[in-house]
Order: C-alpha cells, then sequence, then structure tokens
C-alpha cells in the first residue's frame, strides 16, 4: 500500500483551550492523544509508512510518536518550523527534503475516518489519473458543500468559490485524497507555497482528479464539537451501540 502523508503543522486556533499547551494532533480524546488512534487506525489499514508534517510545537508530537514502531509503522519527519507553508507548500517542502513518496495518502492530522484505504487506492489505480479525491455526499449537513461527482466518476472541486453553475454540488471533500509527487512537482516550484485545495482544484478543472464516493460520516477533533461528536462514536463503538446512518 502507499505510504499516507499526515498533515499536522497547523496551529489549532478553533481550539485554544489545549492548543496553547500541546499540538492539535495530541489534544486528548478519551484519555489518549489522537495521534495514537489516528497512528492505529492507518496501521489496521495496511499502511507501514507515515510521513509526518509538522511544525507547530512539532518536537512534542515527535516525542510522542517516536519512530513509529509501537504502532506496526514507519514515521519520517518534515519540520516547517515557525516557516508554515500552506498545506500545499507542506507537500513541496517534504518532496525538496527528499521524504515525500512517488504516491501517496493525504490525511488531516485532526481527521478520523471510516473507509478502506486499499479499495480507495485499487480505484485510483484502476482510474489512470494522478489524483483521487473521496467524497461525501453532504448535501450541506456537515458544511458547505464544495464538489461535484461527475457521470464519469471524476470530481470537480472548489473549496473557496463555489462551481458557478454547478446545482449538483452535493458533495463535500471528506478529508482524504491521494496524489503522485509528479503532481505536486508540476503544480508547485521549489521553495513555494499554497494550499493544497488549489492543487486539487486546478486537477479537477483539467479532468485529472478522480473520485470515490464513501457513505459514512468524517470525524474530525479541530473543532470543540468535532471533538465532542469523535468521543460519542467511539464511546458507542465500544459499547457495542448500533448508531443511526445520517
Amino acid at each position: 500500500m502507499v505510504p499516507c502523508v499526515i498533515l499536522a503543522g497547523g496551529l489549532g486556533t478553533r481550539m485554544r483551550e489545549f492548543t496553547e499547551r500541546i499540538p492539535k494532533a495530541l489534544i486528548p480524546v478519551l484519555g489518549r492523544p489522537f495521534a495514537e488512534i489516528q497512528l492505529e487506525w492507518l496501521a489496521e489499514q495496511g499502511v507501514d509508512r507515515v510521513v509526518y508534517s509538522v511544525g507547530y510545537r512539532a518536537e512534542m508530537i515527535r516525542a510522542a510518536v517516536g519512530d513509529g514502531t509501537r504502532y506496526g509503522l514507519h514515521v519520517d519527519w518534515v519540520d516547517e518550523g515557525e516557516d508554515l507553508r500552506g498545506t500545499g507548500g507542506a507537500l513541496r517542502f517534504a518532496m525538496d527534503s527528499g521524504v515525500l513518496p512517488e504516491a501517496f495518502f493525504v490525511l488531516y492530522g485532526d481527521s478520523y475516518l471510516q473507509l478502506e484505504l486499499a479499495t480507495v487506492e485499487r480505484a485510483w489505480r484502476d482510474s489512470g489519473l494522478p489524483a483521487l479525491m473521496t467524497v461525501l455526499r453532504n448535501r450541506g449537513r456537515w458544511d458547505t458543500s464544495n464538489a461535484v461527482l461527475l457521470g464519469d466518476g471524476r470530481v470537480r472541486y472548489d473549496k473557496r468559490r463555489g462551481l458557478a453553475g454547478e446545482d449538483s454540488m452535493e458533495w463535500i471533500d471528506y478529508g482524504l485524497s491521494l496524489l503522485t509527487r509528479e503532481a505536486v512537482a508540476e503544480w508547485l516550484p521549489s521553495g513555494g507555497r499554497g494550499d493544497i485545495a488549489d492543487l486539487l482544484h486546478d486537477l479537477g478543472e483539467a479532468g485529472r482528479l478522480m473520485g470515490y464516493e464513501v457513505s459514512e460520516r468524517f470525524y474530525e477533533i479541530g473543532s470543540p464539537q468535532g471533538l465532542s461528536d469523535f468521543e460519542r462514536f467511539l464511546q458507542e463503538r465500544q459499547a457495542g451501540t448500533p448508531r443511526a446512518r445520517k
């Protein structure tokens, strides 16, 4: 399976109650640092290598995660320090640092997802395209819908401005993409800054972005409500409580 790049360099401003002291990836979830839960999930999915892109309070994440062996995987590190370059710039910096894989999943450091990574990777390989975005049919439930899943399985995406004339913009970026190093290199020069949302938008407009639709909601710990929802989900799962599909 392709490795996974975890983008965990941000300041976590919506969670200042915690992030004044610790990085967002280490926010406690039912008494455990979130990074542990996320890495265990990746290992269960068959990922054996992670590239952690860090910045804010990076030394604390390094100390908590180490080399990854206790989770059954290997961790490489790339540290932006205080000079944060944006999520797309972080990928380019990892490439310039020599640790960006030829192909890789991209996952945010505050996200917990419900899908099978092997199936996603297979869909990407079958597509022959340089990138894939997972999408959820959102219809405004979790946040503003920002994507259109086309009839041929490709995706058009615009996080900021919406897609003019697109009445079918009912999907939302699910928080997991699969990219090639070549796609990053073509989009952003060495030392560049930018947002991964712009890279995915440009790939979508060029017809080079495959879509993969999921049905289960995503969880995140980047907001107080998100953390509460995720803890409730874990408690219900541990108790074996059936959950109504939302």
